[in-house]
């Protein structure tokens, strides 16, 4: 005689303090069984707080096929709840994602690397410049099962009120259907995706073009003004008094017309850093009394020439008349 089979648990209302909100997930043409997916839920608690972190919900274990529609829709209509009171959905795969979950997703391997120094962490690549990326070649972005995202309410009462009606559907057994309603508002699933991924591969020529081209003017713009950058660095002094070294080579010389300039603003600039060292005054003090010595010795030598001329202009008439009498 078979045992009987055990009976099942009662599903917990709260895990380590979130709230545990089950969902069907709906059969699929090549999986025709429906599954049930459980998410959890609580307010969000980042440690360091943030001006919207009052008014969010932090969410675990979201379906791998989870867009802001999806838990837009999750959290107030399939609830009963109004819609319209959701701000923002943060998925954790956007780098606009608060609190600390960022933070622990990060490899401590990686954050080791990413001390050492790099030559090419000063290259501008392709992500950064916003607005030049080549076309996308997926129509829908999917994550693998176990993600968090950040739901963002319009005020404090919307988070309590969407809380309050998860907690409800989950003591009284309802069980919202994953993607209830959002026929053709998303992308489809399945062979459709790859057939689109197909035709997204080979985009349209002129939009490739205009991509490029359109990164390759950021690109040399930032170039441009990286290289007058650094050759400011090279010929202007710091406030310190030094000239920066950095990559590349000297600078030509400047138009003969322009050198004065640049000399007389040098020269401005460099006003009170002549005692800025102590053998710099040293130096200062020895030339200045090198110079009175000189101007002593100059004034000695006018002196004794003013007592010789003197003298020749007083004893010349009076040796002409004695020379007449006699």
């Amino acid at each position: 005689m078979a045992p009987d089979p055990a009976p099942s648990r009662p599903l917990p209302s709260e895990v380590s303090g979130y709230r545990i909100l089950p969902i069907s997930l709906p059969p699929l043409p090549t999986y025709p069984v429906s599954a049930t997916h459980y998410l959890y839920l609580r307010p969000h608690e980042p440690k360091l707080p943030t001006p919207a972190a009052a008014r969010s919900l932090f969410l675990v274990n979201v379906p791998f096929d989870s867009t802001e529609l999806h838990l837009k829709r999750l959290l107030s209509v399939q609830l009963g709840l109004p819609s319209g009171r959701i701000e923002e959905v943060q998925l954790e795969e956007n780098k606009r994602i608060l609190g600390d979950t960022e933070a622990s997703a990060v490899n401590p391997k990686q954050e080791k690397k990413g001390r050492k120094r790099k030559r090419s962490s000063d290259r501008v690549t392709i992500e950064e410049l916003n607005g030049t990326a080549l076309p996308a070649t997926w129509d829908r972005e999917l994550r693998t099962n176990g993600r968090t995202a950040i739901v963002v309410f319009v005020d404090r009462l919307s988070l309590e009120a969407a809380y309050k009606a998860a907690k409800k559907a989950q003591q009284s057994g309802t069980i919202p259907i994953w993607g209830e309603g959002m026929e053709g508002n998303v992308a489809p699933l399945g062979i459709a995706r790859y057939l689109k991924h197909c035709k997204l591969q080979y985009p349209n020529r002129d939009q490739v073009l205009g991509a490029v081209n359109l990164y390759m003017t950021e690109f040399a713009a930032r170039e441009a003004a990286q290289v007058r950058l650094q050759a400011h660095k090279r010929q202007v002094p710091d406030e310190d008094g030094f000239i920066t070294v950095t990559r590349g080579g000297r600078t030509g010389p400047a138009r003969q017309n322009a050198a004065p300039e640049l000399a007389l603003t040098q020269k401005n600039k460099q006003k009170g850093l002549e005692d800025f060292y102590r053998f710099q005054t040293r130096e200062k003090k020895k030339a200045k009394a090198m110079e009175l010595m000189r101007k002593f010795e100059g004034d000695k030598e006018k002196v004794q020439k003013m007592r010789e001329r003197r003298g020749m202009f007083r004893v010349g008439p009076f040796r002409d008349c004695l020379s007449v009498q006699t």
